[in-house]
């Protein structure tokens, strides 16, 4: 089991996707109407019926995608150890960003 793992892991590695996402520049990606305009349409889309919910769920996958490409993360891992008292902050986002997620799947109405 842990050859096909092996296998998996380097076949993801030799894709590199991780780089290329790493390595994308956010204001030539939104300022490309081709990527632009199908978000533009979709915002508007939502706001005319008002799916707040889809909005605000959206809108928090943004900034996780955001915070986490931040200096801040790169920092969370020094010479192989994890500083703790750096993590416990983005451990408590990610919850409450979680908890808002799923409030808003599972809980009020729309």
């Amino acid at each position: 089991m842990a050859v096909f793992w092996e296998k998996l892991l380097s076949a993801w590695i030799s894709t590199r996707i991780p780089q290329q996402v790493a390595d994308v520049d956010i204001a030539a990606l939104v300022s490309n109407p081709w990527f632009f305009m199908p978000i533009a349409c979709w915002l508007a889309y939502m706001v005319y019926r008002q799916k707040w919910k889809g909005i605000i769920i959206a809108a928090v996958l943004i900034l996780v995608w955001f915070v986490s490409g931040t200096e801040y993360m790169g920092a969370l891992v020094v010479n192989g150890e994890v500083q703790i008292f750096k993590i416990i902050p983005v451990l408590v986002g990610g919850a409450v960003s979680l908890a808002i997620v799923i409030y808003l799947i599972f809980g009020g109405s729309d």
